[in-house]
């Protein structure tokens, strides 16, 4: 009755489609967040990543072993079981039923030899997931600089540069004691060891 009832063609699928629909999962599950964080946090214990590519498997399985119509919800349960007996996690972001209704759509796009949404994935792959583009960001300035010894070396020149504006103020005279605004409120200047050699 409801519109997420209606079940999509299930069947035999050509062998280039399955090997195009397996490689679409790949892609879907690099980008998948919640699931990438599943595994680099290893929810699923030291095997994680094989864990992942468990479930994939399953799902290709699933789409190329089924008969009959396929139905959303059929999907999105299988998922949700799997996540939750594989990395023994709940995802209550909403992404397992986004993910599956992506995986049906492009099941349904290779049945008809349509591989539009892969390619697009394929072609768009460079950009990466949202873990490893946290992680890029964090290490550009790593990246960047010379010395790789040391993280701390980088988050300090940051710190230097965010605080090189107040290296013009040293310009400006500075009052002896610190002087009340209007409001009445004394702004107190930082003690910092600016004056040490």
């Amino acid at each position: 009755m409801a519109a997420s009832n209606s079940g999509a063609g299930g069947g035999p699928i050509s062998a280039e489609a399955s090997a195009a629909l397996g490689e679409g999962i790949r892609l879907v599950f690099g980008r998948w967040t919640a699931l990438q964080m599943a595994v680099e946090n290893q929810w699923g214990g030291r095997n994680s990543r094989a864990k992942a590519d468990e479930l994939g498997a399953s799902i290709l399985s699933w789409f190329c072993n089924s008969r009959g119509l396929l139905y959303f919800e059929d999907l999105a349960d299988m998922m949700d079981e799997q996540i939750s007996e594989l990395f023994n996690a709940d995802f209550e972001d909403n992404s397992i039923d986004e993910v599956a209704r992506q995986l049906l759509i492009m099941h349904e796009e290779c049945l008809q030899s349509n591989y539009s949404s892969i390619e697009r994935l394929r072609n768009s792959h460079v950009q990466g997931n949202a873990v490893s583009q946290s992680r890029q960001i964090a290490g550009e300035d790593d990246d960047n600089d010379s010395s790789d010894d040391d993280d701390d070396d980088a988050s300090m020149m940051d710190d230097e540069a965010v605080a090189a504006p107040e290296e013009m103020v040293m310009d400006r005279p500075r009052p002896s004691r610190p002087v009340p605004d209007a409001d009445g409120w004394t702004v107190v200047p930082p003690r910092r060891g600016r004056d040490s050699n």
